[in-house]
């Protein structure tokens, strides 16, 4: 019986000092270095742009990668491919209620549930991320190198309330379809 109690007391105790010797490490994101870049489709061509991380962080136990949550800014939401008047236009029109609302949805949010390590420096990662305060769960691949990390995400903006030009809900549209999915390439650096 003693030699059962401690055999768990040195169990319990191992990991009591692995807890405290590898914590999980949360590194917070530079929001001035970071970014983010969008890439809208539409059949006669494409657009894009930037908009800011307000907040962000990823967390880490040693090296490996255990979670994070961001949240952007999508006020400041701006189209680089365009100039003067037409940039102008697509601006005000993304942030209007036809896409994204920001007078009444200024911020968008992703939180990590699940990540799995799928090489060195490699991982899948998947998160709830919230548009127009509507919530559902994207997967994407996530690299990280030193203090960066890099992610391209697919985002079907259909699933957020973002229907305006859509082919799935709209017919004979014709060469003013927008594609449902755009792309989102992340930078970070922390």
């Amino acid at each position: 019986m003693k030699k059962a109690v401690s055999t768990t007391l040195a169990i319990v105790l191992a990991l009591a000092v692995s807890a405290f010797t590898n914590p999980i490490e949360e590194k917070k994101v530079d929001t001035t270095k970071s970014k983010v870049t969008w890439k809208g489709y539409k059949v006669t061509g494409s657009h894009e742009g930037t908009v800011q991380i307000k907040s962000g962080a990823l967390q880490f136990d040693g090296e490996l990668l255990t979670g994070g949550n961001f949240v952007v800014d999508m006020t400041s939401l701006i189209a680089t491919d365009l100039e003067g008047e037409y940039k102008g236009k697509l601006e005000g029109h993304l942030k209007s209620d036809d896409f994204f609302g920001v007078a009444n949805y200024p911020t968008a949010s992703l939180d990590i549930t699940t990540v799995k390590q799928t090489g060195k420096n490699a991982y899948e990662v998947t998160g709830d991320l919230t548009i127009k305060e509507q919530t559902h769960p994207v997967t994407f691949d996530l690299s990280v190198y030193g203090s960066k990390a890099t992610a391209n995400v697919k985002v079907d903006r259909t699933k957020y309330g973002v229907k305006y030009g859509s082919g799935s809900f709209f017919d004979n549209l014709g060469d003013k379809t927008i594609y449902d999915e755009f792309d989102l390439v992340v930078d970070l650096e922390f």
